[in-house]
């Protein structure tokens, strides 16, 4: 990487020639599938999830339950989020490095430094952002939250779910939260992460965009291929880094 500094690798324009890549499998293909499904699911969950809080559609047969349409669009589509979140949960411990919690939970001095720059290169105060094979530290971490967040939405989903339900095969896991949270509470802290899910979002492609712009590295094809292609040097640096973890 000293080498890459010495060039001023990192802005706009990176001089190929003085770089030869190297093509790297980075995200496999459980993350690519849990990736897409998790966004694919989002757009569906917070589209049935705000009619129910806000019927906007009328429906113009009388004997249309459309209510009931939508509420079983959602509940399917909790399962199928669930079922993909516990993909990814899996693939925490079973994937590469690049995959691994090891690479989201900040715990080295390096990863902070990191974090530390990534913020600065956000607020206009650094031209030249950290370069990473997988995610930067900020990212990692900034995605722990939204898994987080998720966990959130499925604990609160579930509880809600056995409301309606009743008795089913894991209710007793969820029947003791409204004893401790408020029923209401819990609706309204389900409803508004979603909202948290719009704005990392809208974060997210932009920071992607960007991220790929600066770096040419085949960031956007790379969660559809699971290829990225990266100065040899940087490959390299990551390996020892990875080892010193």
């Amino acid at each position: 990487m000293a080498e890459l500094r010495k060039y001023g690798w990192g802005e706009a324009h990176r001089p190929e020639p003085a770089f030869p890549t190297v093509r790297v499998y980075v995200w496999e293909l459980p993350v690519r599938v849990s990736h897409w499904f998790i966004f694919l699911l989002v757009i569906v969950l917070s589209f049935t999830g705000y009619y129910m809080h806000n019927p906007f559609i009328v429906a113009q047969s009388g004997t249309t339950f459309l209510m009931a349409t939508i509420r079983f669009l959602h509940e399917v589509a909790g399962f199928v989020f669930i079922a993909a979140f516990l993909l990814r949960l899996y693939w925490f411990f079973m994937g590469n490095s690049w995959a691994n919690w090891r690479a989201f939970m900040p715990v080295h001095r390096r990863q902070w430094r990191g974090m530390g720059r990534m913020v600065a290169y956000y607020s206009f105060l650094r031209k030249d952002l950290v370069h990473q094979v997988g995610h930067n530290a900020l990212a990692g971490v900034t995605y722990l939250l939204m898994f987080t967040f998720m966990l959130i939405e499925i604990i609160t989903g579930l509880t809600l779910y056995t409301q309606v339900r009743g008795k089913w095969a894991l209710g007793w896991l969820f029947n003791w939260v409204p004893g401790v949270f408020d029923i209401q509470h819990i609706r309204l802290t389900h409803f508004c992460v979603m909202f948290a899910f719009f704005a990392f979002v809208i974060h997210h492609v932009y920071s992607a965009v960007l991220v790929s712009w600066e770096e040419r590295n085949g960031l956007i094809e790379s969660i559809f291929t699971g290829y990225k292609f990266v100065p040899k040097a940087e490959l390299e640096e990551d390996a020892v880094l990875s080892k010193a973890d």
